[in-house]
């Protein structure tokens, strides 16, 4: 097996390295995530304790990809990966205190290093693919293959981190759970720091900070495009709909989290597949084809809880299917950014685009929890598409050859 990892070409390692690592850290940030919220919980936590844990989490996602960016261009994205994977091993260990000293203000400190982690390895991985793509395939095939096989397969492993969090709570308890996944990440830096390329995506001119900020018109508008899809989802994905479904369905806690997690891996399987879907048209068109189509699901799953017509199957099954429509939509996107990044210093706009999507995640956070408490699922789906409305607005201005 060793041989053959050796025989195959360098990018081809590079990006089974960069993906093995990507995986890795995923892994952990589901099952994190899962384990806080359980254990918490347990510990006498209320719903909105348990949230201000993750605020920090997704507020430091916006900064870190702007400045992961500049730093990836000037340091190297080996180093900023690296990086990520060190400070995820801080957060894990700053939760191996005893129960007496975590308190919300350490647990959310915890949770920031944590954000800052996760952005900071997710925008190495993605940013690393431009360099790793062969030679002369930059348009189409092999790039769009490379991104949706990596974004796909990251989004179903969060979803079996989900489990996994669970599980190891369950058998091992919080600070075993811990402590596991600290020592498995210090394996995958070893690797990490041992065989990744040191000027892997590093910029042959030093970018000065001012340049954080996207110069290019095209990235711009696919960056605020990508700020509405995912505030989109998050609206009514990230708090209104497990409250709703453990108080009008009565469904436990394990049978929101277990189904949330099963959406989560269908999800990212789609995305992995997407060309397929999709085909060779991955360029304006179908941007706006499919943000089209999706912006229509929201809609008609409110219509359908309005009229009270078999309201479970009506959302259940639109959520089903809003996760293939937004997975396809998420593939596209995330092959654009690649495709239309400059060769030198990608991660620089890799990670302003990165930034636009995690405001999209803070602001659509944010709104899930207000606009349920104020008007209800229902509102929080006609806002959604009203959001990926703006989301096909904005896509129109995109160049034609993009």
């Amino acid at each position: 097996m060793i041989a053959r990892v050796a025989a195959l070409p360098r990018e081809v390692r590079q990006y089974l390295l960069v993906t093995g690592n990507y995986w890795g850290f995923t892994l952990t940030d589901g099952a994190l995530r899962m384990l806080v919220v359980l254990y918490f919980h347990q510990l006498g936590y209320s719903a909105l304790e348990v949230a201000l844990l993750f605020l920090f989490y997704e507020f430091f996602g916006v900064v870190t990809n702007l400045v992961g960016g500049w730093l990836g261009a000037r340091l190297g994205l080996n180093r900023t990966m690296n990086l990520g994977l060190g400070l995820q091993i801080v957060a894990l260990a700053m939760l191996l205190l005893p129960t007496t000293w975590l308190t919300v203000p350490w647990v959310m400190a915890a949770q920031a290093l944590s954000g800052i982690a996760k952005d900071l390895n997710k925008m190495s991985a993605k940013s690393a693919i431009k360099s790793l793509v062969p030679a002369g395939d930059e348009g189409h095939t092999s790039l769009y293959r490379w991104v949706a096989l990596l974004t796909g397969s990251k989004n179903a492993l969060k979803g079996v981190g989900f489990f996994l969090g669970g599980l190891l709570l369950t058998l091992i308890g919080f600070q075993g759970a811990i402590m596991a996944m600290a020592l498995m990440l210090v394996g995958v830096l070893g690797l990490s720091l041992a065989r990744l390329d040191a000027d892997l995506g590093r910029a042959k001119a030093k970018p000065k900070f001012r340049e954080i900020l996207s110069k290019s018109r095209a990235i711009n508008i696919l960056s605020a495009a990508r700020m509405f899809l995912f505030g989109a989802r998050d609206v009514w994905f990230v708090v209104a709909l497990p409250v709703f479904l453990a108080t009008h369905f009565g469904w436990d806690h394990w049978r929101v989290g277990g189904f949330l997690a099963l959406w989560v891996i269908g999800y990212g399987a789609v995305q992995a597949v997407a060309p397929r879907i999709t085909g060779r048209t991955a360029g304006r068109g179908a941007a706006i084809a499919w943000a089209v189509a999706l912006a229509a699901l929201p809609a008609l799953i409110a219509l359908g809880l309005q009229w009270e017509w078999q309201p479970q199957a009506v959302l259940l099954g639109g959520l089903l299917l809003f996760g293939a429509v937004f997975a396809v939509n998420s593939s596209l996107h995330s092959f654009l950014i690649v495709r239309m990044a400059r060769s030198d210093g990608v991660s620089l706009d890799v990670g302003f685009y990165y930034m636009a999507n995690a405001m999209g995640r803070l602001v659509g956070t944010l709104l899930s929890g207000w606009l349920y408490m104020t008007g209800g699922l229902s509102v929080t789906l006609w806002v959604s598409s009203a959001m990926l409305m703006a989301t096909v607005a904005i896509s129109l201005a995109l160049p034609r050859q993009a």
